[in-house]
C-alpha cells in the first residue's frame, strides 16, 4: 500500500475550501430537481416531499460513512481504493470499475439532456452537434489542471443555487401576498386536491427510485479529498452540510412550487421552474431556466469526466487497469483516463445521430443501477475500515460515523428496496437485466486477470 500512497502525493492539491463546498453543493443538485421534479411529484403527489425527506436521510448515512475514510485517509480514488485496501482485491475492482461505468453512462445522459435543451433556443441544431461541442469544451477543461476543473464547478454551482433561491424566494412571494395588492395564496394546495398523499402509500414507494436517481453524484465529494488543500476541515463540512442542502434546495423548492400549482398540473403547462418566474413578471423566465438547466448539464458531465480520470488513475496503481492509467500530466491530471473516457462518451454521439429518442432513457435507466451499487459498496467498505481498525485507532478518528453499524444496514436495506421498486417501473426493468450482466463481466475479467497473473 505505501507503493499506492507515495504516487497518490503526485496529483496537485489545489482544489480550496469554496471549490469542495461548490462541488459537494452542485453534487447534490443535479439536473434531477430541474427535469425530473415533475415526474416524482405525479407520483407521489405533495407527499413527495417526505420522499426527499426520507432520501436525504439515506444520503446523509452513506456520506458520513464516506468521509469518516475520506478523513481518514484522503486519496483520488476514495471508495475504490478503500475497498481494495479493507474489503479485497476483486472489491476494488468492481468498486472503481462500476464507478468507472456510471459515470459514462452519466456523462452520455447529460450531453443528450443537453442537445434537448439547445433546442429549446435553436430548433434547427442536431442534438448530436451540441454533444459534441459539450463533449470537446469538458474535456479541454478537464485536461488543464484540477483547479480549472474546479473554478467550473464552483460557478456551475453559484448558478444553479442562485436559480433555485430566487425561485423559492419568489414562490414565498406570491404564497404570502406580499407586495402591493397581494393577496395570500396560502399552503391548502398542499392537501387540496386528493390529499397529501393522493396516490397512497405505491404512488410515494415508487417515487422513491426517481428521489435516490436525482441525489446521483453527491458521492463526488470523497473523490475530491486526493486533491484537496485540507482535506480533514473541508470534507467534514461539505459531508454534514448535506441533508439541510436537500431540505432547503429540494424540500423548498418543490413544496413551494406545489403550494403555489395545484400537484396534478404541475408539468402539464412547462416547467415549474419556469411557470414561478413567470408568475411574478419576470421576463423571458422560460429562457433563463433553460440556461440554468444547460448549466446543470455542463456541470454534471464536467465531474463525470474528472470521475472517469481519477477512478481510472486509481485502478492503474491497484493494477487493476492498464499502466498508461496511472500517468500524470505535467499540471497533475491524469490525461490518459480523461482521453479514452472522453472517446467512450463519443459513442453517444453517433447514438444521438442514429436513436435520439431512445438514448437519455437507456442510459439514465442503467446509471440508477450503477449508482445504488456504488453507495451499497460504501456502506460495506466502511463496516470493513471498522473491523480492521484497533480501539486506539478507531479513538484517533476525527470525523466518526455515529451508530455506523445500525445505520448502515438501514441504508442498505432501504438500497436493497430501490432495486426491488425498479422492476415494477416499466423503464426501470431494463436495468435490472443489463446491470446484472454489467457485474457477471466484471467479476469474470476479474477472474481472467488473476489467472493470467498466477500464470505469469
Amino acid at each position: 500500500m505505501s507503493r499506492v500512497r507515495n504516487n497518490q502525493e503526485q496529483l496537485k492539491r489545489t482544489l480550496t475550501e469554496r471549490h469542495v463546498q461548490m462541488i459537494a453543493l452542485g453534487g447534490a443538485i443535479g439536473v434531477g430537481l430541474f427535469y425530473g421534479s415533475s415526474t416524482t411529484i405525479k407520483m407521489a403527489g405533495p407527499a413527495i416531499t417526505l420522499g426527499y425527506i426520507l432520501g436525504g436521510l439515506i444520503i446523509f448515512i452513506i456520506m458520513r460513512a464516506l468521509g469518516e475514510m475520506a478523513v481518514a485517509d484522503p486519496r483520488a480514488g476514495s471508495f475504490s481504493a478503500y475497498a481494495y485496501r479493507y474489503v479485497g482485491p476483486f472489491a476494488g475492482f468492481l468498486t472503481g470499475w462500476n464507478y468507472w461505468f456510471l459515470w459514462i453512462g452519466a456523462g452520455m445522459a447529460e450531453i443528450t439532456a443537453l442537445g434537448i435543451y439547445v433546442n429549446f433556443w435553436f430548433p434547427g441544431v442536431p442534438r448530436w452537434l451540441s454533444a459534441l461541442v459539450a463533449l470537446i469544451i469538458m474535456a479541454s477543461i478537464n485536461l488543464i489542471n484540477v483547479k480549472a476543473f474546479g473554478e467550473f464547478e464552483f460557478w456551475f454551482a453559484i448558478i444553479k443555487v442562485a436559480a433555485i433561491l430566487g425561485m423559492i424566494l419568489s414562490g414565498i412571494i406570491i404564497i404570502l401576498g406580499i407586495g402591493p395588492g397581494g393577496r395570500p395564496l396560502g399552503f391548502s394546495n398542499l392537501w387540496a386536491h386528493g390529499g397529501f398523499l393522493p396516490n397512497g402509500i405505491s404512488g410515494l414507494m415508487l417515487s422513491l427510485v426517481m428521489v435516490m436517481f436525482s441525489f446521483g453524484g453527491v458521492e463526488l465529494v470523497g473523490i475530491t479529498a486526493g486533491e484537496a488543500q485540507n482535506p480533514e476541515h473541508t470534507i467534514p463540512k461539505a459531508v454534514n452540510n448535506v441533508f439541510w442542502r436537500v431540505l432547503i434546495f429540494y424540500v423548498g423548492a418543490i413544496g413551494v412550487m406545489m403550494a403555489i400549482y395545484p400537484w396534478n398540473e404541475i408539468g402539464s403547462q412547462g416547467s415549474p421552474f419556469v411557470l414561478i418566474f413567470d408568475r411574478i413578471g419576470i421576463p423571458a423566465a422560460a429562457t433563463i431556466i433553460n440556461g440554468v438547466v444547460i448549466t446543470a448539464a455542463l456541470s454534471a458531465f464536467n465531474s463525470g469526466l474528472f470521475s472517469t480520470g481519477r477512478m481510472l488513475y486509481n485502478l492503474a496503481l491497484q493494477n487493476n487497469a492498464p499502466k498508461m492509467f496511472a500517468q500524470l500530466s505535467e499540471t497533475g491530471v491524469p490525461r490518459n483516463g480523461v482521453l479514452i473516457s472522453s472517446l467512450i462518451i463519443l459513442l453517444v454521439v453517433a447514438l444521438n445521430y442514429f436513436i435520439p429518442g431512445r438514448v437519455f432513457i437507456i442510459v439514465s435507466a442503467i446509471t440508477t443501477f450503477a449508482v445504488v451499487i456504488t453507495w451499497t459498496s460504501i456502506l460495506i467498505t466502511q463496516l470493513y475500515f471498522r473491523k480492521a481498525l484497533s480501539a486506539e485507532q478507531i479513538k484517533q478518528l476525527t470525523f466518526k460515523m455515529p451508530a455506523h453499524k445500525l445505520l448502515s444496514g438501514f441504508a442498505l436495506l432501504f438500497l436493497g428496496m430501490i432495486l426491488v421498486l425498479m422492476y415494477f417501473i416499466p423503464d426501470m426493468r431494463f436495468a435490472l437485466i443489463i446491470g446484472p450482466l454489467w457485474l457477471l463481466l466484471l467479476y469474470i475479467s476479474f477472474r481472467m486477470k488473476s489467472a493470467q497473473a498466477e500464470n505469469a
